[in-house]
């Protein structure tokens, strides 16, 4: 499991021109509990480092089982079941906690190739749902919290972007392989024509869940800044001209609070430079009325993952926890403005980052 000695400090996380005080920090308070049940949870795969030194992913079935267990460990905190199923079969995990009237939705993982937010997820979930100490408790009464896990686990399987459709002849996506899941959730197109199980699933979810927010993790290449600093984070809002203002409003007061969680963790976050098409989801359930938020962890090298997952964790945790408590109204949403563009490929990097990157999200 990610270190998360530094959360135990009382630091105040800084985005520009906005001081974020991080709220109860469930990992430290009720560390203790939640690293006796945590042991329990997952196979010991699933918590190893991979031989290179880097986080050790888990498999579909590791996930399945990894998730019953929290789902036993929590006691009816946590709910876990199946939203469907992928093109081949496989089933599409979606965990919920809380009981509060705040509705956050998570989604990880549509790229197949693009695994580390679905580790972060996992931690969210164990320290959000297993703890039963006053603040966990507290916190839970104020929000509703879904996590999409792995939406994509037949491109997992694989480890390349799209899902697996053989038949396939896509608009987005690879003939002979599979669609693209993140260009097909227009808002015009019901759930019932999408061609793509598991973007279907993903709007089902979201018309029955009704989120609020709405958070997505992918991951992209190598990106530096003209000062030499690597960027580990990239953040992007709805930009579909169709979304409406409040709507964007909001997406940008969640930017700059997922910003200052991020670079409270020492990450370098930038803006994503995404399309405005409609079927990206960033767009698509931005279109529908909610605030929409894409997440892109950096894909660093072996030895850097963990604090990949642990940073991006925290953004979960901290994003939970000031949706829940009321701390993104105050918030201006003209700072999201002032997060800097992303920079040029890290040199000797292009190859790797166009193969990750096939198309902007």
């Amino acid at each position: 499991m990610p270190s998360v000695a530094g959360a135990e400090r009382a630091n105040v996380v800084r985005s520009p021109r906005h001081v974020i005080r991080p709220l109860v920090r469930l990992t430290l308070t009720s560390i203790a509990a939640l690293a006796v049940a945590a042991s329990t949870l997952a196979s010991p795969a699933a918590a190893a480092p991979a031989s290179d030194g880097g986080v050790r992913l888990h498999t579909n079935a590791e996930l399945a089982r990894t998730l019953a267990r929290i789902e036993r460990a929590a006691d009816g905190r946590v709910n876990v079941r199946s939203v469907g199923t992928s093109n081949e079969g496989r089933p599409l995990w979606l965990a919920t906690l809380g009981t509060g009237p705040v509705r956050l939705l998570y989604v990880t993982q549509q790229h197949g190739d693009e695994p580390l937010g679905t580790e972060s997820a996992i931690h969210a979930l164990r320290t959000l749902g297993l703890s039963d100490s006053a603040s966990a408790r507290r916190l839970r009464s104020k929000i509703t919290l879904g996590i999409l896990v792995r939406v994509n686990p037949d491109g997992h399987e694989r480890n390349w972007r799209f899902n697996f459709d053989p038949d396939a002849q896509p608009e987005f996506g690879q003939a002979g392989q599979g669609y693209d899941i993140n260009r097909y959730h227009n808002p015009e197109i019901a759930p019932e024509d999408n061609p793509v199980p598991e973007a279907a699933a993903i709007q089902r979810t979201y018309l029955a869940f009704r989120p609020s927010i709405v958070v997505d993790y992918h991951m992209q290449g190598r990106y530096v800044f003209p000062d030499g600093r690597e960027i580990t984070t990239s953040i992007f809002w709805p930009n579909n001209p169709d979304v409406s203002a409040p709507a964007v409003r909001a997406s940008k007061q969640v930017a700059v609070r997922v910003h200052g969680a991020f670079t409270g963790e020492r990450a370098v976050v930038s803006q994503y430079p995404g399309g405005d098409f409609r079927g990206i989801a960033r767009n698509a359930y931005g279109l529908r009325g909610s605030a929409s938020l894409l997440v892109e962890l950096s894909s660093l090298p072996p030895e850097r993952e963990r604090f990949q997952v642990r940073t991006a964790y925290e953004s979960m945790v901290d994003l939970a926890e000031a949706a829940g408590f009321g701390r993104l109204a105050g918030i201006d949403p003209a700072e999201a403005d002032a997060i800097p563009l992303r920079g040029e490929e890290l040199p000797g990097t292009g190859a790797a980052t166009r193969d990750l990157e096939a198309d902007a999200a």
